[in-house]
């Protein structure tokens, strides 16, 4: 009976690698030590890793209660949970943001390490940096634009590992301008001014709560190790991603073990402005070496041969294109991808309106199209338009790369399920997003506009990693298209007058 019991268990085990492809289920089988996946757009990379962790559970290679897989997103975590508990994943397996995976751990460690209270959680940083900034500088408060980008300077210099002390010298070294017409070194004292305004406000943002958990794991060593016991096998999303201050965070979560697999794209990396770096996946087989297996998913089942092509058209004029898949479309062949030049924004902003509903009036439903804009004030435009023509729509709100947890997640830990996140697109309501706000999800129709020199690659940068960053930006946008991909921009702002624009450098390689 127990033979027969063992001989079940493989088979249901084998079971849930049905339909994979033969690189999806290499990746799948590998359940023993290091192992990197580099997985192309489209390709399947949720599907493999939540198939590569039901079956390690399944066939007794791992602990599902020392499972951990970590992402960037509230939305990515619930579907990894989803599509674990779909799978008949044991209980106990933990899909996580990397910031509600840390702060669980500190919030469980924090009476054994402090007798203090532990530090609020705080959205809206912006009272403590207008604060820090006025005391700094002796002016009035900062405008809206100064102070997000103030915000952001702080972020990325948390991100990068670059204190206070260290920041004027890091400029200087890399070249980097701070923000609000600040000298390095005024920079420098505000971010310092910052941090003293939430210590004494008992206060702490998102990329404290990884900070906090570095320096527990780095100074207890018990709590250390009680930590790393509960993440005895660990999967890594969105890799390309990750930021120094992540990375360090991985290292202390590891240890000296090797059990962790990493799932990511270069061609995908869009934040390098906040601090990720694509390095640590890039150097993934030295740094880890030996790994167990190395493997890469350039079969793409999301879009056409014809969307395939633009996105490999994109990225084949970069001069990091040997770090890039080569895609492969899997679908049989669709529509020829669309290129339009329009006389104005408001003529493209009209053009797309009636191409949505030529979609809608043979079948589609406005849910599965999406407008992509490079950036928010691209919208407007699109908006009026859409209510013009009495179509729904819905604005997709930019998160944040590294302040994509909520606090209502944050609040929800001890629950299993976390928070519920609204999933996918209402079926009567055109999305209007910015690529970067777009990421990770398809729609079977998209229209990208503005596709001219300015704007995508915006602010038309010489030949370098801003440049590069803007590529990738345009290769996301494009492989966010299932059947059907529509590029335009408008040779002028206004009908009358304005400056003249041309083509997009990407859609002339």
């Amino acid at each position: 009976m127990g033979h027969n019991g063992g001989v079940n268990e493989r088979q249901q085990a084998e079971r849930i690698l049905d339909g994979l492809d033969e690189e999806q289920t290499r990746a799948a089988r590998a359940v023993d030590g290091p192992v990197r996946i580099i997985a192309g757009a489209g390709a399947g990379k949720t599907r493999t890793i939540t198939r590569r962790i039901a079956y390690a559970c399944a066939s007794g290679a791992w602990d599902p209660r020392r499972t951990l897989a970590v992402t960037f997103s509230v939305k990515a975590a619930e579907e990894l949970r989803g599509r674990l508990r779909g799978l008949g994943a044991p209980d106990g397996i933990r899909a996580a943001t990397f910031h509600s995976a840390a702060l669980h751990q500190l919030n469980r460690a924090w009476a054994d390490i402090s007798g203090d209270h532990f530090p609020q959680l705080v959205p809206d940083l912006r009272p403590f940096m207008s604060t820090a900034y006025q005391r700094v500088t002796g002016r009035p408060d900062p405008d809206p634009v100064e102070l997000r980008d103030l915000l952001e300077e702080a972020s990325w210099g948390k991100v990068s590992l670059v204190a206070p002390d260290d920041y004027a010298r890091v400029c200087a070294a890399v070249g980097r301008v701070p923000p609000a017409g600040l000298e390095p070194a005024r920079m420098a004292d505000v971010m310092d001014a910052f941090e003293t305004e939430k210590a004494n406000h008992g206060a702490m943002d998102f990329n404290d709560i990884l900070l906090m958990c570095c320096h527990v794991m780095e100074e207890f060593d018990e709590v250390a190790e009680r930590i790393r016991r509960g993440v005895g096998w660990l999967t890594v999303d969105e890799y390309q991603d990750v930021s120094p201050l992540q990375h360090q965070l991985l290292d202390l979560w590891l240890g000296q073990g090797r059990s962790v697999c990493v799932v990511g794209d270069p061609a995908q990396t869009i934040y390098s402005f906040a601090g990720a770096s694509s390095y640590y996946l890039m150097d993934f087989d030295h740094e880890f070496a030996p790994v167990s297996a190395d493997v890469e998913l350039g079969v793409d089942y999301r879009s056409t041969p014809q969307v395939v092509g633009m996105a490999n058209k994109v990225l084949a004029a970069s001069p990091e294109r040997g770090n890039y898949l080569r895609l492969t479309a899997a679908k049989e062949s669709g529509p020829k991808v669309a290129m339009t030049r329009y006389r104005s924004d408001e003529d493209e902003a009209q053009g797309v309106v009636r191409r949505i509903q030529h979609l809608v009036s043979r079948g589609a439903k406005p849910g599965q199209c999406a407008v992509l804009t490079r950036i928010n004030a691209q919208q407007a435009v699109i908006r009026v338009a859409l209510k013009h023509a009495g179509i729904n729509y819905r604005v997709r709100a930019d998160s944040g790369w590294q302040r994509s947890s909520t606090a209502a997640e944050l609040a929800q830990l001890d629950d299993d399920e976390l928070v519920k996140v609204l999933r996918g697109e209402g079926p009567g309501e055109v999305t209007i997003s910015t690529i970067h706000a777009a990421k990770g999800l398809e729609f079977d129709h998209i229209f990208l506009v503005g596709c001219s020199e300015g704007l995508i690659p915006f602010g038309s940068p010489q030949a370098g990693p801003e440049l590069e960053e803007e590529r990738r930006l345009m290769y996301v946008a494009v492989t966010r298209a299932g059947r059907t991909l529509h590029l335009s921009f408008a040779e002028r702002k206004e009908a009358q007058g304005g400056g003249g624009r041309s083509p997009s450098r990407f859609l002339r390689a």
